[in-house]
């Protein structure tokens, strides 16, 4: 049997397991499994990887960046952004790819206009790395806005952020958990009366399906987008680099 999992903490909001339980029942897939395995520490891994039969694993929130120093071979994206959501594992050597890249990428584009050239990406994690790096493919200029910005950086706080930021800034992701289920009641902390239809936000959350924050963008006429299809496209991508 060929097993595959999910490492990350926490994991009761994951789409993983569900996606691929389906996807092996309605695909006629036997010989495979995939499991959560919710780890309060990295240190915790190597335990996971102890099982011969892993083949593969997908990578969350807060590990995104701390597995890069138990991995064998990174590609060319990984080493770019600093980030890793995949991992195939070959022969005990672990392979750590970034599906976040194409999933952003695909789910992005259906909405975006000539004129959703600058943006701000809402927090600095792990995920953030990925949108960063598709946005400079794209060509698309963008500052980062973190709770506690650094002075070295250029990052903007919330606070800066105001009616003339937003007016040049019309594509709007966030990267947060803010708004996640179940804390459904809360967004960024962004002026959203300064929201237009110019606007286009997305939000890599897919639980609850509208965020407040994709609420609020609405309400003011913008494009949305939630995470639900990035993480389909993240998911295929991934069972095709285990699968090579």
């Amino acid at each position: 049997m060929k097993r595959y999992g999910l490492i990350g903490y926490p994991l009761s909001h994951s789409f993983s397991q569900r996606y691929f339980t389906e996807k092996f029942e309605r695909e006629g897939i036997r010989d495979c499994s995939y499991s959560n395995f919710p780890l309060t520490d990295i240190g915790e891994l190597p335990a996971i990887l102890a099982d011969p039969d892993l083949c593969g694993l997908n990578v969350t929130i807060p590990y995104k960046q701390q597995i890069i120093p138990f991995l064998s071979e990174l590609t060319p994206v990984v080493e770019s952004i600093g980030a890793c959501n995949c991992i195939r594992i070959v022969a005990g050597q672990l392979v750590g790819h970034n599906t976040d890249v194409v999933g952003f990428e695909r789910s992005l584009l259906p909405q975006l206009k000539p004129h959703h050239r600058q943006a701000l990406i809402l927090g600095t994690g792990g995920a953030s790395k990925a949108v960063e790096y598709v946005l400079h493919q794209l060509g698309i200029g963008y500052r980062l806005v973190s709770r506690t910005p650094r002075p070295d950086t250029g990052d903007l706080a919330y606070a800066d952020i105001d009616a003339g930021v937003l007016a040049a800034a019309t594509l709007v992701v966030n990267t947060t958990p803010i708004g996640m289920y179940p804390n459904v009641d809360v967004c960024p902390p962004l002026p959203y009366e300064a929201l237009t239809p110019r606007h286009y936000l997305f939000d890599l959350i897919y639980n609850p399906e509208k965020t407040l924050f994709l609420q609020k963008g609405a309400g003011r006429g913008a494009a949305i987008a939630n995470g639900h299809d990035m993480l389909v496209l993240q998911a295929e991508e991934s069972w095709r680099i285990w699968n090579r």
